[in-house]
């Protein structure tokens, strides 16, 4: 049997693209550091609403793609801003 997730993460687009241009403003080790403790309180607040584990492993998985995604393609624009 399936799990619905109401609200997937890598559906929030603004938050994506906000946190792939903040991260392409740190330097590499700054940015990794943000960015896993921003991943660690997501999955932490999933957890919480009762999300079952494998399934906001899951989704903080996309979510980390979909950021690193984002911030690829700022970092080869090469102007900061997506």
């Amino acid at each position: 049997m399936s799990e619905i997730v109401p609200f997937p993460a890598v559906r929030r687009v603004r938050f994506i693209r906000n946190m792939a241009q903040v991260l392409a403003t740190y330097s590499a080790d700054g940015a990794e550091r943000t960015l896993q403790a921003r991943l660690d309180a997501t999955r932490a607040a999933m957890l919480r609403k009762g999300i079952r584990p494998d399934v906001a492993g899951r989704e903080v998985r996309s979510l980390e793609l979909a950021i690193r995604t984002k911030l690829w393609t700022i970092v080869m624009q090469g102007d900061g801003v997506a």
